[in-house]
């Protein structure tokens, strides 16, 4: 059965290390800030594959990639990690984190129709009946969580919601052409081609924006560095290499929708390490989406 499922458990997985990667990252993110963040945690992973792979593999680079591995991988990293992320995090500032989670919330939709028009891949009824339950438990779970500063005017700003929208389109294709450009490649060497591009797209942005004195700052400060390394280890290296595991053994769909769960899933931490206040809506979403994605084990 785990065998048959390889695909879910691996996409379940990597929703529980976002889950760990997120607390981890906002907690550095409120200290040195979001830019920072993003480019020391891309080094760090690619140090912690780069590891990995030279054990597992005997290469501690990608070299044994093809020219179709490297090109589709690359633009993959260009979408997902650079253009991808740096949308997301904007919208933060400009709608707030809860709305922008809802609209993220648009990436299996999204993906499961890329992955038709790219990859051909279909999807059952069974498929879209858990899709939808999913979605409707983790709407739920964000609506259920108080938001602080969500005015009305930041809630409906057209700019803070198309950065949102073009997190999560970023997020869809990147899955997308991952699954194109890996084909049967290792998951963790096809990872590290994407964090190269990735990083590659922050380090012009961070050269243009000229903020490298901000970035050996966050290097300074110890707590934050904490943070950034453990949200890398269970992020870049585990997270999204799951992720890629997962879409290559079943549908970019289910897979994008299984690992969207991380606003569910950070209830219970945000109850236990952080006291806060779970409401009913919080719950009856959580329920919701366990049901949905229960139903991608039951065909």
């Amino acid at each position: 059965m785990i065998h048959q499922y390889a695909g879910e458990f691996a996409a379940l997985a990597t929703a529980v290390f976002w889950t760990i990667t997120a607390l981890a990252f906002e907690s550095a993110s409120m200290k040195v800030g979001s830019i920072a963040v993003n480019i020391i945690r891309l080094v760090i992973g690619f140090i912690f594959l780069s590891i990995f792979v030279w054990i597992s593999r005997g290469l501690i680079l990608p070299v044994d990639a093809t020219a179709g591995n490297w090109f589709w991988l690359v633009l993959s990293g260009l979408i997902g990690f650079f253009f991808g992320d740096l949308f997301l995090f904007k919208s933060y500032t400009l709608i707030g984190s809860r709305v922008s989670m809802l609209i993220m919330t648009l990436v299996p939709p999204i993906t499961a129709l890329l992955g038709w028009i790219i990859l051909n891949e279909r999807l059952t009824l069974f498929n879209y009946a858990g899709m939808m339950l999913t979605f409707s438990g983790i709407s739920l779970a964000i609506f259920g969580k108080p938001e602080k500063n969500s005015g009305l005017l930041l809630k409906i700003s057209p700019r803070g919601i198309f950065f949102a929208f073009c997190g999560a389109l970023g997020q869809g294709a990147g899955l997308v052409l991952s699954k194109l450009g890996m084909g049967n490649y290792d998951p963790f060497a096809a990872t590290q081609i994407r964090i190269m591009a990735g990083l590659a797209g922050f380090i012009l942005l961070v050269t243009y924006l000229g903020r490298w004195n901000r970035v050996k700052n966050a290097l300074k400060n110890k707590k934050a560095m904490t943070g950034i390394t453990l949200g890398s280890f269970f992020g870049p290296f585990l997270g999204v290499s799951f992720s890629l595991l997962s879409v290559k053994y079943t549908e970019t769909g289910i897979a994008s929708t299984i690992m969207a769960l991380v606003p569910v899933l950070i209830i219970a931490p945000a109850v236990i390490f952080f006291r806060q206040k779970v409401t009913a809506l919080e719950i009856a979403g959580a329920i919701l989406s366990v049901c949905g994605v229960s139903l991608f084990f039951l065909l």
